[in-house]
């Protein structure tokens, strides 16, 4: 397995390789994330994005789904503030 990559086996038996975006632990929840991609895009052409709860000890541990609508805002606000520093740098970067 890469670093920044895995593979899981998808609903249909198939082996789906992801790219891992970021992980990070909240102060808020207590427990670890990791935020993926397979790198297909949505109906909008936005690209998915995935989330988990895993634990980063262990390797070969499952994800766990995230059920809490409040776990959910914790994320999205990360997922944001990243995308809001992106486009800064590539506005910097344009001019």
């Amino acid at each position: 397995m890469e670093k920044n990559k895995f593979t899981l086996i998808g609903d249909d038996g198939k082996e789906v390789e992801y790219d891992v975006l970021f992980t990070f632990e909240s102060d808020e929840t207590k427990k670890n994330y990791i935020v993926y991609t397979d790198r297909t895009t949505d109906e909008n052409g936005q690209i998915q994005v995935y989330a988990s709860i895993y634990d980063p000890e262990n390797p070969n541990s499952r994800l766990e789904a995230i059920e809490t609508e409040k776990e959910w805002k914790v994320i999205e606000t990360i997922l944001s503030t990243l995308q809001e520093e992106i486009k800064k740098k590539q506005e910097e970067a344009g001019e």
